[in-house]
């Protein structure tokens, strides 16, 4: 997206902005007005994402996972668009039985069963949670419990693997362009409940923005925290399930799937899914610091979270496993620890890094990183409900590197998963170019917020930590 310009509050909400504050309010969040580049990118984004998503999984369902091969063939007239379309499976009633039973049993997990694994495990922060503070003031409480849901998902699908046999570790895969239409339509309905719900019952009136412009407030939302009732938040349950809960169940089918064609599980393989594996249950260890990130704490829920969540993430996050199963890769021991160790490197960076701004906020600085106290600038700002309010931005430890280094480490991780491929294809290096950017872009957006929010304080901030990801580069 192009860079959202402050717009203006509406009339009720420059009530409550009083004292010059407006500025402030237009700027925490997302747009309140939008440029003609921004509406560019989103009518885009709105026309070709899905049509982006099908040719990646078509392409490796009929040509071997070649990026090139659909548009020869076209070209030289080898086939048409039609016959493509012809060749591509349909959605079926098993699937619609299959999503269903798994979006269900993922909303019977996320509301009905609360958080036990806290009380537990040691370190690990779960059960109700304190999210962060909304533009308009609020303060919203979660259930979290993705860890929990994680791990019981995980123990059903390893005993009907091993034990009950109800369906085929390969059912994902073998229904899996007719599950693709199935992701499509919950994305696309959610995305219009929640526009309506913003417009008829609201759960936070204060927080939502209206643009007047449909395809804005459609894509990016209007709502900031849509619920139904107290503890089904939107936001929080499709960032995180069904998409990401789904992730290591994916790869999970696609290793049955090699096995099952070729008698073995590729090394390539195997390191696709502990690396993922690791991220993911990274992921839900720390959902409740998640609650702190630019997602929740500043993407209103349109249809870039509701159908990326159901659709992008399963489908585009996966491509390196889907790939394996159509070309096999046996990397040599050399390489295969190598890529092991650079991932797991990243990761260190990347949790390290996160771990340092945790444990910063969780003591108000009264902490120790890399053994001293950590140095920061204190800044402030005005939320909606015309509160001032104070925060602390950290510059030492990695938070000293760069301003945004545990991008930095999950983008070493992210290389990781596409070199097990290989180099015979573009396609499973689109994971690495497109979180490049998406991390470089939400950068550029989150610093153009703080700025907006803390004024010259973050100045002081940019002029203490000089470069985003890469010291001495960017």
């Amino acid at each position: 997206m192009g860079e959202r310009r402050k717009g203006n509050p509406s009339k009720g909400e420059q009530k409550k902005a009083s004292n010059g504050q407006n500025e402030n309010l237009g700027q925490w969040g997302r747009a309140w007005e939008v440029d003609w580049f921004s509406l560019a990118g989103v009518i885009f984004l709105l026309m070709f994402a899905p049509l982006i998503v099908y040719y990646f999984v078509m392409s490796c369902d009929q040509y071997q996972c070649s990026l090139t091969a659909p548009i020869l063939d076209i070209y030289t007239g080898k086939a048409k668009l039609s016959d493509i379309w012809d060749k591509t499976p349909l959605i079926t009633w098993k699937a619609v039985y299959i999503y269903a039973v798994w979006v269900s049993f993922q909303v019977f997990l996320y509301v009905f069963i609360p958080d036990v694994c806290h009380k537990f495990l040691p370190g690990y922060a779960g059960g109700v949670q304190d999210g962060s503070r909304t533009p308009a003031g609020i303060i919203n409480k979660y259930e979290v419990n993705g860890l929990q849901a994680w791990i019981i998902t995980h123990i059903l699908w390893v005993a009907n693997a091993y034990y009950f046999h109800w369906f085929s570790p390969t059912i994902i895969i073998d229904n899996w362009i007719p599950l693709l239409w199935c992701a499509n339509i919950l994305g696309y309905a959610v995305s219009t409940f929640v526009l309506i719900k913003a417009y008829l019952f609201p759960t936070i009136a204060a927080d939502c923005k209206f643009t007047g412009n449909f395809f804005y407030n459609y894509m990016m939302g209007i709502e900031f925290n849509p619920r139904i009732g107290k503890w089904f938040d939107f936001k929080l349950f499709f960032n995180g399930r069904p998409g990401i809960i789904a992730w290591t169940l994916i790869n999970l089918s696609y290793a049955a799937k090699q096995q099952e064609l070729y008698g073995q599980i590729t090394n390539s393989m195997i390191l696709v899914n502990v690396l993922q594996a690791i991220y993911v249950v990274d992921f839900f260890w720390n959902e409740s610091w998640y609650l702190k990130t630019i997602d929740i704490c500043h993407d209103h829920f349109g249809w870039y979270l509701g159908w990326g969540d159901c659709v992008w993430l399963p489908y585009l996050y996966t491509l390196q496993g889907l790939y394996l199963v159509y070309n096999p890769v046996q990397l040599s021991t050399p390489a295969a620890v190598g890529i092991l160790l650079f991932g797991l490197i990243g990761y260190y960076i990347f949790r390290m890094t996160n771990h340092q701004k945790d444990l910063f906020r969780r003591t108000n600085g009264n902490c120790k990183i890399w053994g001293q106290k950590p140095k920061y600038i204190e800044c402030s700002y005005t939320s909606g409900d015309g509160r001032r309010h104070y925060s602390k931005l950290m510059i030492s430890g990695f938070w000293g590197v760069a301003r945004h280094f545990n991008y930095t480490g999950d983008l070493m991780g992210s290389l990781s998963y596409c070199l097990v491929c290989g180099f015979d294809h573009l396609l499973p290096y689109f994971y690495i170019i497109y979180m490049t950017i998406l991390l470089v872009h939400r950068c550029i957006r989150d610093e153009h917020r703080c700025s907006s929010k803390y004024g010259k304080d973050w100045k002081l901030y940019t002029d203490a930590v000089s470069y985003r990801l890469i010291p001495g580069v960017f």
